[in-house]
């Protein structure tokens, strides 16, 4: 069959040929036994749910045998034969040609140069599904290309609820991941609930279908980094000779080598997954791997004489590295780390003394020495950390939840206070106040069409755009238009496409529908073929996390998430083509609330009218929280935001006097 004929056939009436396991192939780790017998009888029943009962007596104790050594049912048995990725999309079957983009984003989060574990449906962060099952999967597909412009796909942590009646103006799709009764939100509720095949982890770009592999975090990565220097420079010098330590090559923490080339300085990243390090070494986005740390500490010190902008991925323990560093009195300028310490207990982090092979086993088979051998390892990880510190090295939180399971480890992670953290998180330093309190924030396209000749002419598009509106921009926000348009020039050369062409810059919504506006001219004139908009979670107002995200609202409410949901469901009436909410992501379960949006650019008018209407909220609703939040980059920009639009009105914060309270 052609891989349309797959799509469209759905789950098969007969049943494909098993499929032997692939150890090439980079797999999730086995999760831990939580099921007792009577909910592994119900996981295997909801799994059969979605197979005629001519079938049970075979996949039963397939399904059984795969709960039993995986933890979970992957059912691989209907993983597609056909190549996984971003297809052009006039090659998809179907009715819509949003239904089609949708198509093609999700199969792009399944490329295997884009997912982490493909096999097992996860995307990134070592748990962030697309999926729960290859049969969910296959039925979205199915459903996908049967769709018309009046229906709507309802998505309930991957399993497809069906197409429901709506209208053209409605979202295509609605998404929503591991929306859980509050109580039932914690970490291991995730593990049983996922393992029951009820609920699932979507982190946040890969169960909403819009990541674009380690670029979608490269650019604030870069951005981080460059001002993270800013921080620490004397005389306006820049990042050359400078050395930036952190951790995590898989998933999005991929992109920091990378992020670290483009911001002029020497990167050294430790990951203990060899087929990670491998992964991005073949990818071009780590320039160097070494295995030792006596020739780690040679060749840095090399590069800083040189002053070389060199990335190099250390195979090992971070905490090695750290403490190596101090032992030989090597200076770190900057530091984080972007293991995925949301995900602690299940492959998200590593304890140091042990292989990779034997920590998933103890994960798997021992997970109560597991989680003390982490937490052993956290506090030695903070303690070298404190030691550089100490020297003058600027650390920061990363948002990887670091410092949150440092404390709960017990480490010496806390201010005198006993409230705060002693290091900063990157968005209460840099990214807060520069780019979220102003607007700014991760604007996504994916051009459709699968040229890379599109893609150019985004780009300079996107230029073109952007130095328009600098010309006038206020001095506030100079600096992030000069940022964004060296950015964008050099998106060509640093070769940043993994998986579909797609490309990713920061704006604010005057710069988002300016550019949107742009692409939809030329695909009316037929310069581009159709454009789909998106962007990280990650951003301005999709996201309400304490530790992350919102970790720079000072208000008291930073442990709210009103802010999410507002700015999904207004997205959904405005003229999102799909939307998305999720319970997770890069700070883990439980921790965070997100949303995201995908929009199908396709040169009408309907789709200049969606643009207008949608990209204008996304934004401004986060700025108005930020705002009456007192955050004074926040004030600035939402006035401004009511000087351009006389149908926006938001309620201002009346300043006290800190004197009269004191």
């Amino acid at each position: 069959m052609t891989v349309q004929e797959h799509i469209l056939q759905g789950i098969p009436t007969e049943l494909p040929n098993p499929k032997p396991y692939d150890p090439t192939i980079n797999h999730a780790p086995k999760r831990k036994e939580i099921l007792s017998p009577e909910e592994k009888k119900l996981a295997l029943r909801n799994a059969l749910r979605y197979f005629d009962k001519k079938h049970h007596e075979v996949l039963l104790p397939e399904f059984k045998n795969e709960l039993e050594t995986y933890g979970r049912i992957y059912m691989y048995r209907f993983r597609p034969d056909y190549k996984m990725y971003a297809r052009p999309i006039n090659e998809y079957p179907g009715k819509s040609t949003q239904a089609k983009a949708i198509m093609l984003m999700i199969q792009n989060n399944l490329d295997y140069a884009v997912a982490q574990h493909p096999h097992e449906l996860i995307t990134y962060g070592g748990n962030g599904g697309v999926f729960q099952n290859w049969a969910q999967y296959l039925l979205v597909m199915q459903y996908l290309a049967e769709m018309n412009e009046e229906q709507t796909l309802v998505m309930y942590s991957g399993h497809p609820l069906g197409l429901f009646p709506s209208h053209k103006d409605a979202p295509r799709v609605v998404v929503t991941n591991g929306m859980m009764i509050p109580n039932y939100s914690q970490p291991d509720d995730w593990e049983k609930f996922n393992a029951l095949g009820v609920t699932q982890y979507g982190q946040m770009t890969a169960g909403s279908y819009m990541y674009i592999g380690p670029q979608g975090i490269v650019h604030g990565t870069t951005i981080t980094v460059l001002n993270g220097g800013r921080k620490i420079s004397k005389n306006g010098e820049g990042l050359e000779g400078k050395l930036f330590v952190t951790a995590g090559l898989g998933g999005m923490s991929g992109a920091q080598p990378k992020a670290g080339n483009i911001a002029g300085c020497i990167t050294v990243c430790a990951e203990v997954n060899p087929k990670a390090t491998e992964t991005r070494h073949s990818q071009g986005w780590v320039d160097e791997v070494i295995h030792d740390l006596d020739e780690l500490v040679t060749r840095v010190n090399s590069a800083k004489a040189k002053k070389e902008v060199v990335s190099i991925a250390y195979q090992g323990n971070i905490v090695d590295v750290w403490e190596k560093f101090d032992a030989e009195n090597v200076y770190v300028d900057l530091g984080s780390d972007q293991t995925s310490l949301h995900n602690p207990w299940a492959g998200g982090y590593y304890p140091i003394g042990l292989s990779y092979e034997e920590s998933n086993e103890m994960m798997a088979n021992n997970p109560e020495l597991f989680k003390e051998k982490i937490q052993e390892t956290l506090r030695r990880h903070a303690a070298t950390v404190n030691k550089h510190t100490a020297k003058g090295t600027y650390f920061f939180d990363y948002g990887n939840a670091f410092l949150l399971e440092a404390s709960r480890a017990g480490a010496d992670v806390m201010a005198e206070n006993g409230i705060d953290f002693k290091y900063p998180s990157y968005v209460q330093d840099i990214m807060g106040p520069m780019c979220f309190d102003y607007g700014f924030g991760p604007f996504r396209w994916v051009c459709a069409s699968g040229k890379p000749e599109d893609l150019a002419k985004t780009d300079q598009i996107a230029c073109e755009v952007l130095e328009e509106i600098m010309k006038v921009s206020p001095t506030e926000i100079q600096q992030q238009m000069a940022d964004n348009i060296r950015w964008i020039k050099g998106a060509q050369e640093n070769k940043l496409v993994v998986g579909s062409q797609a490309r990713i810059l920061y704006a604010d919504s005057e710069g988002r529908m300016k550019i949107a506006q742009a692409f939809n001219e030329a695909i009316e004139r037929g310069d581009i073929g159709p454009v789909i908009l998106g962007r990280d979670h990650h951003d301005v107002s999709g996201t309400d996390s304490p530790y992350r995200e919102t970790s720079n609202i000072y208000d008291g409410s930073k442990f709210t998430a009103d802010m999410a949901i507002h700015n999904v469901i207004g997205d959904s009436f405005r003229g999102a083509t799909w939307v998305s909410i999720h319970n997770g992501g890069g700070v883990g379960w439980g921790e965070v609330i997100n949303g995201g949006f995908g929009m199908v650019l396709d040169g009408s008018k309907e789709a200049s009218r969606r643009l207008h209407s949608m990209l204008f909220w996304d934004v401004n609703n986060g700025i108005a929280r930020r705002s009456w939040a007192r955050n004074e980059e926040a004030i600035f920009a939402i006035k401004r935001a009511m000087e351009v639009e006389p149908n926006l009105k938001v309620t201002l914060p009346n300043i006290v006097d800190d004197a009269l309270l004191n």
